[in-house]
């Protein structure tokens, strides 16, 4: 076969404070930038992408691979609308040039344009048009998918990620490679079914290295079959004010009723665990207090997670409320990162190593509660932003962060940057000469991804909630568009 792949990734919360333009998903950060043609097969190797995962699987087979477009930026508000439609007449032409006999595309599930609600099911609708009905069309989804009917119907498989933090992001592309293989091998396109959950789960609670998160994807593996070769559970991205919002079971067999059975028998088990889905989460003070109590007799650092500025969901990496947290309980041996914020980056790059600064810091994103700290801080070191990732979720990524600094105030060490990414690999500390395995606290600005490269190095993780767009309990969010009797957290009140 041929097969044209692609791929086009962005999780949207429409509450976040900046949207995704045409230039964020162009250049490289914490994913790598735009790219189009043969780049994808030189760029998407040895990576933990979807993408890299297909590519890898399908070497050495028979099956011809016609690169299209693949473009991610971090998460963030709407995706423009210019950037939008830029990005899918890339991929859509793509295709239509190449004349595939299949298609594979790399997509997230939560993408919300200025325009367009559902960013993926419309690009699987003008794909669907151009290559016809018999053409097999299979994408990968990220765990937080928001999946919508356009787009099971227009696809003839959607395979989801099945941890969170995602270390399995590369082995669900070689995933959809081995079931578009089966296609090309003759296999009549599947039957699927679905299923809709009344009630949003938060972000934290989603972690599939916690109950009960772990023992339902145990469970989802486990009936998958002949009968039902993939089935997936997406708890959904509760940030993304739409009808559509919210976690799905769905599954794909050789006949409806094998379908219709997995998922139903899905759907039971998560509904029965809908009041587990809950995780402690502290106000800023009491996390740090908390975590100065366990560092005093810890042999290993306590992360706390600054979840409500998560990158990673739409965040702009550059609250100021836990730092002020660190400082007003009087943190020693304390770490803190990713702070974006360039202009204070440039400030610590003109003055130099050893030089204190004085700086209005961070708090620009103008989230209510939140502001920029002024006060003196000392440069401690100077990067140009390159770091190679090794950890588990990162793995394989080399991030241009641009001009980046170690601040220090009292006790407190800074990672400041330029461009944003979630801090989820220990080598964002290291690239500012911050160790962070001889830190008492660390604060990092993520939600769950972090866990992969931090929970063997931690004494204990807490998450805190400080000012920030990615509000950890999806009953406080001013919704206005969800579909109507949704539970608005486990065994919340309905919408």
């Amino acid at each position: 076969m041929r097969i044209a792949i692609g791929g086009f990734q962005h999780e949207t919360n429409t509450f976040a404070p900046t949207k995704a333009s045409f230039e964020h998903f162009e250049r490289d950060g914490g994913w790598p930038g735009l790219r189009r043609g043969g780049a994808i097969l030189e760029t998407m190797v040895a990576r933990n992408l979807p993408i890299a995962g297909f590519i890898e699987q399908m070497k050495g087979t028979r099956h011809q691979l016609v690169p299209t477009a693949w473009a991610a930026s971090e998460p963030s508000a709407h995706v423009t609308q210019d950037a939008y439609e830029r990005i899918a007449a890339m991929i859509v032409e793509g295709i239509r040039d190449a004349q595939p006999d299949a298609v594979y595309l790399d997509l997230h599930g939560a993408m919300v344009a200025e325009h367009v609600d559902d960013g993926e099911g419309e690009l699987l609708a003008r794909v669907r048009r151009v290559v016809g009905a018999r053409t097999p069309v299979v994408a990968s989804l990220d765990l937080h998918a928001n999946v919508t009917q356009q787009m099971l119907d227009c696809a003839d498989a959607l395979i989801a990620y099945r941890t969170y933090p995602h270390v399995d992001m590369a082995e669900t592309g070689a995933r959809a490679a081995f079931f578009l293989a089966q296609r090309a091998d003759g296999m009549a396109r599947p039957a699927h079914a679905s299923h809709r959950l009344p009630f949003l789960i938060p972000l934290s609670a989603q972690c599939t290295d916690l109950e009960p998160a772990r023992s339902i994807y145990a469970e989802l593996a486990a009936l998958e079959s002949a009968d039902v070769g993939t089935l997936s559970f997406t708890p959904g991205f509760p940030a993304a004010d739409f009808p559509d919002c919210g976690p799905v079971v769905f599954a794909y067999g050789r006949h409806e009723a094998a379908a219709q059975a997995a998922v139903a028998r899905m759907a039971a088990l998560i509904e029965a665990q809908e009041g587990r889905f809950d995780v402690p989460v502290y106000g800023a003070e009491d996390a740090v207090r908390r975590a100065m109590a366990i560092a005093e007799h810890a042999s290993k650092p306590v992360v706390i997670a600054d979840t409500q500025d998560n990158p990673g969901a739409g965040g702009d990496s550059d609250t100021t409320g836990m730092l002020r947290a660190l400082l007003a309980c009087g943190a020693r041996r304390a770490a803190s990162g990713v702070m974006v914020d360039p202009a204070a980056a440039l400030a610590a790059h003109a003055a130099g190593v050893g030089q204190r600064i004085e700086i209005a810091l961070g708090g620009k994103s103008g989230i209510a509660g939140d502001a920029p700290l002024r006060a003196f801080y000392t440069v401690q070191s100077l990067s140009e932003g390159k770091v190679d990732c090794n950890g588990p979720f990162s793995r394989g990524a080399r991030m241009d962060l641009g001009p980046s600094a170690c601040l220090a105030i009292d006790g407190v060490r800074i990672v400041v940057a330029s461009r944003k990414t979630q801090l989820a690999d220990q080598a964002l500390y290291r690239f500012v000469g911050i160790e962070p395995t001889q830190q008492a606290i660390l604060v990092n600005k993520s939600s769950v991804h972090f866990r992969a490269d931090f929970t063997p190095i931690a004494q204990e993780i807490l998450v805190a909630k400080a000012p920030g767009p990615m509000t950890a309990d999806p009953s406080d969010i001013p919704w206005t568009r969800l579909t109507r009797g949704i539970r608005l957290k486990p065994l919340g009140r309905p919408f």
